[in-house]
């Protein structure tokens, strides 16, 4: 009865009340995301904060990079040419063009998105456009302010298995508490998991974890995929932060992996 009267209330008032996630649902895809040490160590690419990464050490024979999410920062790809000489196709149409100069790199003045029209194209026609049908193996660095999770439902699962590294910022994980979200970052990150193994996880501190029905959760956070075939043994990472973990801004506290997330006695 009170949850009806809120309810009503709240349609007046011109709010909207989501249906909330069950935790457990929540404890199920993060348990997914456990990371793992895989083989290959982790490297860090990219600056001291925000725009840099760990990735496996794993860049042979791959042909090219795609990083949609430019903005003004593309140490990233700076340095995975310096290191292993992996060119780039850059997109974002919310600049003229990164920062640096950076060799071989091609950028477009587009976002990332599930149409392709003036302001967006999909991965799989930038992908084609970009390199063909054929190619050696490719990494993905996707930070997309959200739409990473349209984005991974509508790739092709032949387009996603191109990809030997993915790295993705994910946001909204205050939204996961809501349950049609939930519902759809689930099947995103589905399609994801089930051909990639997570090799790391940082949070980006640029606000702090918040608490929903006891778990504590970051706000956003950095994920590093591998592709299982790249995957050798493996076992739980259990060393949070990694010695080579930056906070996003410096002016602001670090936020901790929580523990549940990857310890055994949390789950």
């Amino acid at each position: 009865m009170a949850d009806h009267f809120f309810a009503r209330l709240a349609n007046r008032l011109g709010y909207r009340l989501e249906p909330k996630t069950d935790p457990a649902r929540i404890k199920a895809l993060v348990r997914r995301m456990r990371p793992m040490d895989a083989g290959p160590q982790l490297v860090r690419l990219g600056g001291a904060g925000d725009g840099g990464y760990l990735v496996p050490d794993d860049f042979s024979d791959i042909d090219a990079c795609f990083s949609p999410g430019v903005s003004t920062s593309s140490t990233f790809e700076r340095d995975l040419y310096e290191r292993a000489g992996i060119r780039s196709f850059l997109a974002d149409w919310s600049v003229e063009s990164p920062t640096i100069d950076l060799p071989e790199s091609v950028f477009l003045k587009k976002y990332l998105g599930i149409d392709n029209d003036d302001q967006f194209i999909t991965l799989d026609d930038w992908v084609r456009s970009s390199v063909g049908d054929h190619s050696g193996d490719l990494i993905l660095q996707m930070d997309i302010e959200g739409a990473e999770y349209q984005v991974l439902y509508r790739t092709p699962p032949a387009l996603l298995a191109r990809f030997r590294i993915i790295v993705i910022e994910l946001h909204g994980l205050n939204r996961w508490t809501e349950r049609p979200f939930f519902d759809f970052a689930e099947e995103a990150l589905g399609h994801l998991l089930s051909r990639f193994t997570c090799v790391h996880l940082h949070p980006n501190n640029y606000c702090e974890n918040f608490s929903y029905a006891g778990i504590d959760m970051p706000w956003g956070i950095e994920a590093t995929f591998l592709r299982n075939d790249r995957v050798g043994e493996k076992a739980p990472a259990s060393s949070f932060p990694h010695p080579l973990d930056v906070p996003n801004f410096s002016d602001r506290p670090n936020m901790a992996l929580p523990g549940w997330w990857y310890e055994d006695g949390h789950r």
